[in-house]
């Protein structure tokens, strides 16, 4: 039997910062309480006196690009990171080559990371406009949701089908998260910008390309699909102040239909950066103005916005420094989202039990993920001790994403990750792996 007393620590929970004990036994929490004493030769103690100890960070949205795009990134390397950021549990995206639009190519997914991931695993199935038959074949204990993309994604996974669109909100038996972009603005908008540039348009008008209306345009048809059908939306990377409205902060999460998130590049980035950043800070949907940046940290800690993600896509250096037009939309997140959103506390923008809730908690209850998510006696042992004072560099040499490089590059942060638990077991300690592979495929209560 695997034994961990965690002693001295400030435990971050359910809307408090406590000093306290956790009593670990094999990868269960077994005790929590203001002081634990243990007579026995196997424990294992860790000391955290002066630093914090959380549950694991839930990223509900990244691109791990396995199979068919592991230039840029692999389930093995991208959970690693996210291990080294404090990420303990991800759910990936179905864009991968092939598609992750039948059940067999889901459960491939499920075994590729049961011998390869460092981290706790789930993956989203992917709808598409003639794929419904093998959405109602989804198993919700299993599997985490549904993504729809109603922008412009790889290969056939557009839903742009408005009657396919409102029998897969009527019969999809998980919830459906959605990545919202009206295609038709994004592609006049862009045809406008090339005959005025040619391909080499300015990064600065990105933004302007894949605008707010855009993202109004289908938020809002989505928003109104759900409430039409019934169905449990999520709403990903919110980056307007505009789509706002579209959401309540007044109910508990636990009883709301329909959810949004943030994305950590909508919280740090705005469009005054794109002279500096250039095509590293190129997503979809874009980085915008600095007021939208401004509503919506303040719609987060308003409970408008119920989750913070990453986001996490990768691509290669290469892939990045092309012009406008050739330069793909995303960037690596997983090591530094944490960390970043520390600064932000740092900074007086958040709390700490604010950041755990809507990256540890909120997750949890969104998915309805079994035993994650908080320090609960009875739960899984995924946990993180941050150094509130311990600054480092992002720098080359320091990242461990396999596209090796970053958008926070040259950035200090002055917190750090120094230990992540999984499972009950130390797996990463003062930017060292233990090489202890102990992820789980995550189940769900439904």
């Amino acid at each position: 039997m695997s034994k961990i007393l965690i002693k001295n620590a400030k435990i971050i929970n359910e809307g408090n910062v406590q000093e306290g004990d956790i009593y670990i036994e094999n990868d269960l929490i077994v005790d929590v309480a203001d002081s634990i004493s243990l007579k026995s030769h196997d424990i294992q103690i860790l000391d955290a006196e002066g630093q914090y100890v959380m549950p694991g960070v839930i990223d509900d949205q990244v691109h791990f690009r396995e199979p068919g795009l592991t230039h840029k990134e692999d389930i093995r390397s991208g959970s690693r990171a996210a291990i080294a950021g404090g990420i303990t549990s991800f759910i990936e995206m179905p864009n991968t080559n092939p598609q992750t639009t039948t059940i067999e190519k889901l459960e491939e997914k499920f075994a590729i990371a049961k011998e390869t991931s460092y981290a706790n695993y789930s993956f989203m199935f992917g709808g598409t406009n003639d794929n419904l038959e093998e959405i109602k074949k989804i198993n919700p204990k299993t599997t985490a949701a549904l993504k729809l993309f109603l922008g412009s994604s790889t290969g056939n996974m557009l839903v742009d089908n408005e009657k396919v669109l409102e029998n897969i909100f009527k019969e999809s038996p998980v919830l459906i998260a959605v990545h919202c972009e009206d295609e038709t603005t994004v592609r006049q908008n862009l045809e406008k910008h090339i005959e005025e540039f040619g391909e080499d348009i300015p990064i600065k008008y990105h933004p302007v390309i894949r605008s707010e209306e855009a993202c109004y345009l289908s938020s809002s048809k989505a928003v109104a699909l759900a409430k039409k059908t019934g169905a449990r939306l999520h709403v990903f990377h919110l980056s307007t102040e505009k789509e706002l409205s579209l959401f309540d902060s007044k109910k508990p999460l636990k009883d709301k239909k329909i959810t949004a998130e943030v994305c950590i590049h909508h919280l740090w980035f705005n469009d005054k950066m794109y002279d500096s950043k250039g095509t590293f800070i190129k997503w979809n949907p874009a980085v915008k103005k600095e007021s939208d940046q401004k509503a919506l940290l303040k719609a987060l800690i308003d409970n408008k916005i119920d989750v913070i993600a990453t986001d996490h896509a990768p691509h290669t250096l290469e892939e990045k420094k092309n012009m406008y037009t050739k330069a793909p939309s995303g960037g690596p997140l997983v090591q530094h989202a944490l960390p970043a959103m520390l600064e932000m506390y740092h900074k007086g923008l958040i709390t700490l039990p604010k950041i755990v809730e809507k990256m540890c908690h909120n997750p949890a209850i969104l998915f309805e993920i079994e035993k994650r998510g908080f320090i609960r006696k009875g739960y899984k042992a995924d946990l993180v001790m941050v150094d509130l004072n311990s600054p480092w560099n992002v720098k080359k040499e320091n990242l461990f994403y396999k596209c090796g490089w970053s958008p926070f590059e040259g950035q200090t942060f002055r917190s750090r990750v120094t230990h992540t638990l999984l499972n009950g077991k130390v797996v990463y300690k003062n930017f060292k792996f233990t090489e202890v592979q102990n992820a789980e495929r995550l189940t769900f209560d439904r």
